[in-house]
């Protein structure tokens, strides 16, 4: 077999590969919207569940879901920037580095149930915050710090270093021109990292379970003072995600519609997710195409 032949059986393979990738995916995707779509209604999507049989709809859990993603990004991309920032431009070749880099990497590759267990014994337990959104976002926060932080990273050192020599060469301190400069260039890559770790947190639950809780207790969604116990808005009330929900019906739910509800929810949850990673690839873009003026 000569190069050329080695070489067409190579593409073929890698093809095959990538085809059956992408079977299994597409499979998946029609399996779960087909089974789930029907039974989709408004009614669903805005409705309260019951807290014993889990039938009803999941208003307060897609609700609970946003807010979550809402407050874990709050707290954790400030943290993930000026890690990314300190470890891209600042941060120098030695053991601390490789230090720091290696604890990312560790903290990336725990499961999310030891992230929710650590969670439950520090917030929920040690700190008395109980199960409430602020335990559960801060959970999350330390489950998707790694993410984000390897990805500004990324972003920042993708750009070209003659952007960081013209900003020097123009009297620029280091800061400025990493702010000025630097950032704005990186920032495609940034926000679509930023948008595919919100899909991430969004669909978490392992998490979740032993932080944020298992209940959604009724909200009343015309007071929207954070400090009312009944408050929506309130970071200390137990919050169930949809992905909880999910979880809850298939072990515990009583409904004698379980598996369709179940499988509605899931419809959901995964037309969510893939529209983050849709809409992170088109912001992506456009803003690549407004940073660089390209067409």
């Amino acid at each position: 077999m000569n190069a050329k032949q080695r070489d067409r059986v190579a593409t073929v393979v890698i093809d095959l590969i990538v085809a059956a990738v992408v079977g299994i995916l597409l499979f998946l995707l029609v399996y779960i919207l087909s089974a789930g779509l029907p039974h989709v209604s408004w009614q669903f999507l805005t409705g309260a569940s019951d807290p014993m049989s889990g039938a009803g709809g999941i208003g307060v859990q897609l609700f609970n879901s946003f807010y979550l993603l809402v407050l874990t990004m709050l707290i954790s991309l400030p943290i993930s920037l000026g890690a990314g920032i300190y470890l891209a431009e600042y941060a120098k070749d030695n053991w601390r580095t490789s230090l720091i880099r290696s604890a990312i990497e560790v903290l990336s590759s725990l499961p999310s149930v030891v992230v929710g267990l650590f969670g439950f014994l520090l917030f929920v337990v040690k700190f008395k915050m109980g199960f409430s959104v602020i335990s559960g976002a801060i959970a999350l926060t330390f489950f998707n710090l790694p993410l984000l932080t390897r990805n500004i990273e990324e972003s920042l050192s993708a750009v070209s270093r003659s952007q960081r020599e013209a900003g020097l060469s123009l009297g620029l301190s280091k800061w400025k021109t990493e702010i000025g400069i630097i950032l704005p260039v990186a920032l495609p890559g940034i926000v679509t990292g930023v948008v595919l770790s919100a899909g991430r947190v969004f669909g978490e639950a392992a998490a979740l379970i032993y932080t944020a809780g298992q209940s959604a207790p009724v909200t009343n969604f015309s007071d929207w003072n954070p400090m009312d116990p009944a408050s929506p808005l309130n970071p200390l009330r137990p919050a169930e995600t949809l992905a909880v929900h999910i979880w809850k019906i298939n072990t515990e739910g009583m409904a004698s519609n379980a598996a369709q509800l179940s499988a509605a929810a899931s419809a959901i949850l995964i037309l969510a997710v893939l529209l983050f990673n849709l809409g992170a690839r088109l912001l992506g873009n456009f803003l690549y195409r407004r940073v660089t003026a390209s067409k």
